[in-house]
């Protein structure tokens, strides 16, 4: 299995795993379970500890198709910035959900605040992780370029999803 196989593979999992997480985390809010809101607190944890295993794989996924034909720096680089800002962002709610955890265990005041604070982190969070996802695609699947970006090789850093 080849580093950009790798990369691709991972990085299926914090999108799905994200949005299986915040589902979770409205249900535990709905239900007011104290014990499904601390199952979606672990969970937030373990996506923030895969997204930076996923995020290591993309330097080495770089490396294996950077010479490559169509190979696009401009793309590449795109992509990077996006991955770098989700994975930031996805870490700021993984550490928002430890501090959660922790002042559930010794206090109890403000923990709603932090809660909701998390899930929403969790959502921008999981918007992010989605774009990056989206630029990624463009490295090297054609088929969700525009004709000027299969043309040039080129796409504007712009902070839109659409094309």
């Amino acid at each position: 299995m080849n580093p950009a196989y790798l990369h691709l593979i991972l990085s299926h999992v914090p999108i799905v795993g994200i949005g299986f997480v915040i589902l979770l985390f409205i249900i535990s809010l709905v239900r007011k379970s104290n014990e499904l809101i601390n199952i979606s607190l672990v969970f937030v944890i373990l996506m923030a500890l895969f997204t930076l295993i996923v995020h290591k794989t993309g330097e080495s996924a770089e490396e294996f198709v950077k010479d490559m034909p169509g190979f696009s720096n401009q793309v590449v680089l795109t992509h990077d910035v996006a991955a770098d800002l989700a994975t930031i962002v996805v870490q700021l709610a993984g550490l928002l959900a430890l501090i959660t955890l922790a002042a559930k265990r010794f206090q109890k005041k403000h923990i709603n605040i932090l809660v909701i604070l998390t899930l929403l982190a969790l959502i921008i969070a999981g918007g992010l992780v989605i774009r990056a996802a989206y630029l990624g695609g463009k490295i090297n699947h054609p088929e969700i370029q525009s004709d000027n970006e299969r043309a040039t090789g080129f796409e504007p850093a712009t902070l839109s999803l659409g094309s």
